[in-house]
Parts: C-alpha cells; structure tokens; sequence
C-alpha cells in the first residue's frame, strides 16, 4: 500500500493545492482520465466542505487529506477539525422543496461520483473510494 497525505489552513484558496495534489496522483499512479473528473470534483468538494461546514473557515484549523493507494482501489481520506454533523439529516436536493435551492448538493454529487462513501468519527471524516478497473 502506497500513501501520500498533505495538511491545508482551512482556506477556500487552498482548493489549488489539493487540485495540485490530485493531479500529482494522477500521473504517479496512472489513473485513467474515466475515474480523474469523478475524483477531482469529489475530492474537492469535500474539501470545501471540511473547511466551509466542519472548520467554519478558521484558518488555525486544518483539513487532511490521505491517499492510499491499494491493489486496484484508491482511498481518499478527507478529515477536518470542527464538531462533524450526522449524514442522515441531510436534506435531499431532489426533492421538490429543495430543487430551487443553490446549495446542499455537494454529498449528494460526492455519493454519485465515488465507488463508495463512508462518514466517520461523526462527520469528521470522510472516506472516497474509487475503483481504478
């Protein structure tokens, strides 16, 4: 098993970074442009939403981020420093009461994209795996 991790401040800014950090993994670990685009909006999103909704953008916490990298499946592993939240109170955007509003998609957009989604440690940390096969 391979790992690379990386620290960010939990600034919006800081996206560039972990575009960077994905695009690095992508030529190290040769991942097929189908599954890039599903892990780079994914991944990013959830960033954003470890420093937007778990640290309130309060640059002195930080988000994680942790690739592994085993057989055919990549792992990232995304963890902010905030009070984490429960995933089943999440609002379904599909619904109508919600279809106008600009937020509240992103789980649902992380859930489509990714092979398999798991919240920990209350929210705080989020597992994307995607299969490279």
């Amino acid at each position: 098993m391979k790992t690379i991790k990386i620290s960010i401040p939990s600034l919006i800014e800081n996206i560039k970074i972990i575009e960077s950090f994905i695009d690095n993994a992508k030529e190290s670990f040769e991942i097929n442009d189908d599954i890039y685009g599903n892990i780079m909006i994914s991944v990013t999103e959830c960033i954003s939403n470890a420093i937007i909704h778990g640290n309130q953008n309060d640059k002195n916490k930080l988000v994680h981020l942790e690739l592994n990298v085993e057989n055919d499946t990549l792992k990232f592993t995304i963890e902010d420093e905030g009070i984490g939240f429960d995933s089943n109170e999440l609002k379904d955007p599909t619904a109508p009461e919600n279809i106008e509003k600009t937020g509240g998609r992103g789980i649902f957009l992380i859930k489509h994209l990714s092979d398999d989604v798991k919240f920990e440690e209350n929210g705080k940390k989020t597992i994307l795996s995607f299969y490279m096969i």
